[in-house]
């Protein structure tokens, strides 16, 4: 019986060899450097960076990071130092939403500022930290944006409806600059729909400054309890006035108050709440709720809200 003899090709013989050296000799993983060495080629964005909040993880060792401030976020530096390749460092305004969110609460995740942030939309619309934080910003608070036009500005970049609705008539002083969004959001989460702002623990964020209308009353009015607020008015703007949903308070009213039984022997022509049987809403002095029952919020001495 006759041997017989396979010939591989060169560079299949090649390949074998490269592969069980790289085996034999494992790459050595990346060490760091110290944001000394970061500063010889990045000076901009040192000097940037020792005056920003972010600064602190310099200078402190509470994360582990003391003197390795710029690799707490791009990691060990020593391949790209060697080689001056972008693909040897890394980089987490490239990186997928999950992981640079991942890098920022590395540091970031017990603070009280991003409470509920893995459960908020912006989360959950892959918006990293990186798409509203500059990290690298001049100035003392460079990371963050702080002035209310800016604020308002860089929300309007993504929620272009609401810089609409605040074109309308009737609106919370937002493009004035009175008011920011971060008035009444939290950017990072919230336990309440619309990542609003809350006010003494747990109250909708509108009685930080509409607080003659906080409870709680004697005689409530439903809605301001379990849908607050939206129930009547919008909250953005408005071309009703107050900021109602309806042109006419009557017809905010309407919304709950319709479409109930007419008592045997009232007027047909009657709407409304009934009984009592005289809100005839086609005669003008019942077109304006309010001029009877006032109190629309609640209040402490009557319960059908008249004062």
């Amino acid at each position: 019986m006759h041997s017989i003899k396979i010939r591989l090709p060169l560079a299949l013989i090649l390949f074998a060899a490269l592969a069980s050296a790289q085996q034999a000799k494992p790459e050595a993983k990346a060490t760091y450097v110290g944001s000394a060495a970061c500063a010889t080629c990045h000076a901009a964005n040192a000097k940037a960076l020792a005056k920003s909040p972010h600064q602190a993880v310099e200078a402190s060792d509470r994360h582990g990071f003391a003197g390795k401030a710029c690799e707490s976020c791009h990691g060990p530096g020593s391949k790209h130092v060697a080689t001056l390749l972008v693909t040897d460092i890394r980089n987490p305004a490239k990186l997928p939403p999950a992981e640079t969110d991942r890098l920022c609460l590395t540091c970031h995740r017990n603070q009280p500022t991003t409470a509920g942030r893995l459960e908020a939309s912006h989360d959950r619309n892959s918006v990293a930290c990186t798409t509203c934080h500059s990290i690298h910003a001049h100035g003392p608070d460079g990371a963050v944006t702080r002035k209310r036009a800016d604020i308002t500005a860089q929300c309007e970049g993504c929620h272009i409806d609401v810089k609409m609705a605040f074109a309308q008539p009737f609106k919370h002083p937002v493009p004035e600059g009175a008011m920011s969004c971060v008035d009444c959001h939290n950017p990072h989460g919230s336990l309440r729909p619309g990542l609003m702002q809350m006010a003494s623990a747990n109250e909708p964020g509108c009685f930080t400054c509409h607080g003659d209308k906080r409870g709680p009353f004697t005689f409530e009015h439903a809605p301001v309890r379990e849908e607050g607020c939206q129930s009547c008015h919008v909250a953005h703007g408005s071309a009703n006035p107050k900021m109602l949903i309806r042109q006419e308070v009557r017809l905010v009213c309407l919304e709950c108050h319709a479409n109930l039984p007419v008592p045997a022997g009232a007027r047909q022509t009657v709407t409304g709440v009934v009984p009592p049987a005289f809100h005839d809403l086609t005669s003008p002095r019942f077109r304006n709720c309010t001029i009877c029952h006032q109190k629309v919020h609640g209040s402490h001495v009557d319960r059908n809200l008249l004062r």
